[in-house]
This record gives C-alpha cells, sequence and structure tokens, in this order.
C-alpha cells in the first residue's frame, strides 16, 4: 500500500530518542486519505520536516541554551520571584544545569522529532510520483543533517539511521563530525538555489558546512585545553565561503536591522533561516522576551506587554564601551542601536507612527501610556511618554534600564539590565505576542565573511585577508553612518566583532567554546569546568533508553 502523507512522529523508531510519549498523530496512507494529488502528498511529507524549527527556537529552548549560557545574557529573578522556575535559568548562566532542566529536554525533543520527521520524510517521499519528490529527499536529508549538527553541538552525539525500523546508531567525535559531513555532501546537488530562506538550498548547506569545518577541531576532541584546528578544515571552510559569496545571490543589507525586521523573508543578507511569517502561522517571541512589563510595542494590543526577561550582561555592554570610548557605542556604532522613537518627553504619534527603538535599550525608557488597561488616546493617535512600573505596582518608579543585573535582590529588579530588542514585533499578529513574522536568522552573509576571516587567521595568520572581510562587512552598513574601520585584526578582535554582529542571535555559546572562552568568568558564573561544554542528556531520554544498557550514555559530569 502507497503512503500518500505520513504525519507521524516515528520516535520510538528512533530508538527513545523522545522516551515515545508524544505519539499523537496518525499514519496516514492512500485509503484513507482520498482526494490528494501527488504533490500535495510530496508537500505534506516535508512540511513537518521545518515544522519543528520554529519550536526549537523558541525563546525558552535554544535561546535559553545557545545565549544565557553565555556572557552576553543573563535571566535573574525578577522582582524575586518571576522567572524563577526552580532556578533553572540561573543554572543554565551558571553552568550548573542538569539533566532534568526542561528547557534542555524540550531542545533535545524538538531536535530529535525532527529527525524522525526527516526520517519519515526520506522513506515516504521515494513511493510519490512528483517530479518535486527528488528535491524534498534531498531537503529531508539535509534537514536531518542539520538536527543532528545542533545535536552534535549542544549534546556531542548524532543519531545516523536510515532504516525506520531500525535501530540508531549513536555517533561522537570525529565519526559524528564525518556523518554530518557527508550527509550534507549527498544532498547539496540535488537542492536547488531560489527557495529560501525558510528552505534548505545550496547555499545554506554550504553555509552549515562552513560552520561545521570550523568548529570541527572542538567537535573532534571536545574536552581539549586547547583546540586543533586543521589546515585542510580551514581551507574548506575558505572554499564554501567563497561559493556564498562569489554566487551573487545574497547581499549584505544597508540597515543593519532590516536583517531582523518583520518583513525580512525578502532581505537578500539571509542564507538560512526560520520561516516565521504570519501567514504559516510563527510565533518568533524573541522581541518582547527581554522588553519591561511596561513596554507595549503595538497600538493594537494594549494587554501585549514585554515579559521583563533577560538583560545584557555588563561584562557583555563593557565590551562596547571599552572599544568605542570616549564615543557612546550608540554613536560610533549602528548594530548597537537604533533610535525609533524620535520624541520629546510627551508626545501624540499615529499607530503606524509608532516603532519602538531597536538593538540595546538603555535608561530611562518612552512608549505607549495605559492607565486602567487601555492606552491613552490624543484623538485618533496615542499618547507617548516615560514609562512607569505601573503593571508592577510601582507607578511612581519608572523604567530605567541599568547597567548592573545579577542575581542579588537589587540585581534583579524588574529595571534591572540593559535589554535587547533586535527582532522587530509584528504589526500582523493577532495577540501582540503570537505571530512573530520576523524570520529568524540561522545562516547569514555577515557570518559567512567573519567565518572566512576566521579560517583565514586560524590557518594562516592571514591578517590582512582577514581585516578585509571585517571591514567589508563593517563599511555595508551604509543606511547610517558605518562603524569606523579597524586598522588590526586578530583572533580576540575578531571574537569581540562577532559579538557585536551577531548578539542575541544564538551563536555565542558556539563561539566562546571555540575561541576558547566558555571556561572564564562573567556576571554570577565562575565554574571552569571543560566538561560543561556540552549539556546533559536529559533524564527523560535516558530512562527511555533504560532497556537497552549502554546504549544511551550520559554525558561526562551529570
Amino acid at each position: 500500500m502507497k503512503k500518500i502523507l505520513v504525519s507521524s512522529l516515528a520516535l520510538c523508531g528512533l530508538l527513545f530518542l523522545n522516551s515515545c510519549t508524544d505519539l499523537t498523530e496518525k499514519v496516514l496512507d492512500e485509503s484513507s486519505v482520498t482526494g490528494l494529488t501527488d504533490k500535495q502528498a510530496a508537500d505534506g511529507n516535508l512540511a513537518p520536516v521545518y515544522a519543528r524549527l520554529p519550536d526549537i527556537f523558541l525563546h525558552t529552548n535554544y535561546f535559553n541554551l545557545q545565549e544565557i549560557s553565555t556572557d552576553e545574557a543573563i535571566l535573574p529573578y525578577r522582582g524575586g520571584t518571576d522567572w524563577g522556575d526552580n532556578g533553572i535559568y540561573l543554572a543554565m548562566h551558571q553552568h550548573t544545569s542538569t539533566s532534568t532542566d526542561p528547557n534542555i529536554r524540550n531542545t533535545w525533543q524538538f531536535l530529535t522529532q525532527g529527525i524522525s520527521r526527516a526520517l519519515t520524510a526520506i522513506n515516504t517521499l521515494p513511493t510519490i510520483n512528483d517530479p518535486a519528490a527528488k528535491v524534498y529527499i534531498a531537503e529531508a536529508r539535509g534537514m536531518r543533517a542539520y538536527y543532528n549538527m545542533v545535536l552534535l553541538d549542544l549534546f556531542g552525539l548524532v543519531f545516523a539511521k536510515d532504516d525506520a525500523q531500525g535501530i540508531s546508531e549513536i555517533l561522537r567525535g570525529e565519526k559524528a563530525f564525518d556523518y554530518v559531513r557527508t550527509e550534507f555532501l549527498a544532498v547539496e546537488p540535488d537542492l536547488l538555489t531560489n527557495v529560501g530562506p525558510g528552505r534548505l538550498t545550496k547555499g545554506a548547506v554550504w553555509g552549515l558546512l562552513a560552520r561545521l569545518h570550523l568548529n570541527a577541531a572542538v567537535y573532534r576532541d571536545r574536552y581539549a585545553t586547547n583546540f586543533t584546528f586543521k589546515p585542510e578544515d580551514m581551507d574548506k571552510v575558505v572554499e564554501y565561503c567563497d561559493k556564498i559569496i562569489n554566487s551573487g545571490q545574497y547581499q549584505l543589507a544597508r540597515d543593519y536591522f532590516s536583517i531582523f525586521n518583520s518583513d525580512n523573508n525578502t532581505n537578500k543578507e539571509l542564507i538560512f533561516a526560520v520561516d516565521q511569517r504570519a501567514e504559516l502561522n510563527g510565533h518568533n517571541r524573541l522581541a518582547y522576551f527581554s522588553l519591561s512589563g511596561d513596554q507595549f510595542p503595538l497600538p493594537a494590543f494594549p494587554a501585549a506587554n514585554g515579559t521583563d526577561g533577560p538583560a545584557i550582561t555588563p561584562d557583555f555592554y563593557r565590551t562596547w564601551v571599552d572599544t568605542y570610548a570616549p564615543r557612546d557605542p550608540a554613536a560610533a556604532d549602528p548594530r548597537f542601536f537604533k533610535q525609533n522613537l524620535n520624541i520629546p518627553a510627551d508626545s501624540c504619534v499615529s499607530a503606524n507612527d509608532f516603532n519602538m527603538n531597536r538593538g540595546i535599550l538603555r535608561g530611562q525608557q518612552f512608549g505607549l501610556i495605559r492607565v486602567n488597561g487601555a492606552f491613552v488616546r490624543c484623538g485618533n493617535n496615542y499618547r507617548v511618554g516615560r514609562l512607569f512600573n505601573v503593571t508592577r505596582n510601582r507607578p511612581t518608579t519608572p523604567v530605567v534600564f541599568t547597567e548592573r543585573v545579577d542575581f542579588t535582590v537589587a540585581g534583579s529588579d524588574y529595571s534591572t539590565g540593559f535589554r535587547v530588542l533586535k527582532y522587530e514585533f509584528s504589526k500582523k499578529s493577532s495577540s501582540g505576542r503570537n505571530l512573530g513574522d520576523a524570520d529568524i536568522s540561522i545562516v547569514r552573509l555577515a557570518d559567512v565573511y567573519l567565518m572566512r576571516a576566521e579560517a583565514k587567521l586560524r590557518k594562516s595568520n592571514d591578517a590582512a585577508g582577514a581585516l578585509a572581510d571585517v571591514n567589508l562587512v563593517r563599511a555595508a552598513r551604509t543606511a547610517s553612518t558605518p562603524p569606523p574601520a579597524l586598522t588590526s585584526m586578530n583572533l580576540d578582535l575578531l571574537f569581540r566583532e562577532r559579538g557585536f554582529e551577531f548578539y542575541w542571535e544564538m551563536l555565542r555559546r558556539t563561539d566562546m567554546i571555540r575561541f576558547g572562552k566558555y571556561e572564564g568568568t562573567w556576571t554570577e558564573k565562575s565554574n571552569n569546568d571543560r566538561r560543561k561544554r556540552i549539556f546533559p542528556i536529559p533524564q527523560t531520554a535516558i530512562d527511555g533508553a533504560s532497556n537497552l544498557p549502554g546504549y544511551l550514555v550520559q554525558n561526562e559530569s551529570y
């Protein structure tokens, strides 16, 4: 019987990757589904492969693991209780997380579900007589490699499997790296070039291969005191970056924050991204995650406020200040801040003209004034002025973001810490919080140039070549005055530059490990255990595989 639509998560077939507890979907075949064309059947098999990406990139999942574990972000107990969650965000920042952390478990589950869905598509699509099937098989297999690549980065292992009824082989180290690389290379010839950024393309695979080779030293020897970056890996990084750059298909954005606008699906800097367009019911919540509970980004939604979540650490903020002193970083580098609320202390603006400031938000905040659950109007317009902590029952305390933020009572106050609004709120939202609309970047062109710069430095200390790549990216942001050109380049300067370019984009943990910075000290973190470079395998997964002793072994130190 030919299966024409499969939506089941064959997690048990993957052998306990997700403890086999969420099997609620149903396999449909041609006896139970009528009226589907082959094209619809092919689409129906591929769509679930991508559908886990938004869940992985939810603010409490991958963002949490990649950012709050680093020197860029910190999430304390706000007001002493909010965001407590049994201390999981404090533990994430301090590198003391355990195998029962629900956000680590969720990230693992969504990644393994993505692998399972990809395997289902790989096995079903060949039975469908549609011209797109060949490309779809390549995309599904490539996405399986991508999900495994993220598993390798976060947990130190991959699951290799082709037979849906077979048992996954667990690979680590060199074998895991080779598996992911081989899978990407196998699918590249069959991928398209013009269906991105929300689908896997040749350019996306080139970018992922460049990233894979750049991190190969880490993946081969996870706990090394010093990583050995092989020249042949760095050559591959340059090769794949050159392919992307020379394709002429991508372009650095003149306006830095346009890369994160709600209409960024057509932004030519994006090479591979999580497609979050409103018509696809995207739910990017990165926009409101960091904002004050008294910041309301959309006039249409007087109940959709920020959540007083993470702030940037003083340590990360000081890298900006120290670099550009005596100039303020907001005046020196357009990536730091974009002023949209050009208002005096008290103003009225139309709904269409109200746009929040972007980037790193400091000091007194201005926004829509809300009284008794409704925004104050000036005729057809909206009153905008200084904000106070009304939603926190402190109506006389202004919303003033301060540099200090830590786990003390004072440092955990609602307004402590400078905040980040990088992704734009969608005006298509139906609630003000869902339908994030802005695609979340996975690979973009600036990263390609900076990966190439790093490979040049690591292979032959080609500082001139690396400097040219970095300055090309800096000079591209011409919608306002771009940051000044740098005059020298080394690995420490490149690490700093990656922080400026990619903050809040879920690259920081991977970068810190590769640059040898992850065992450092910042804010509330002093743990220097190299074994914390990867996270614990969730206890639910360990328990689910308990009938096969020795199959799924917990990572060291957990």
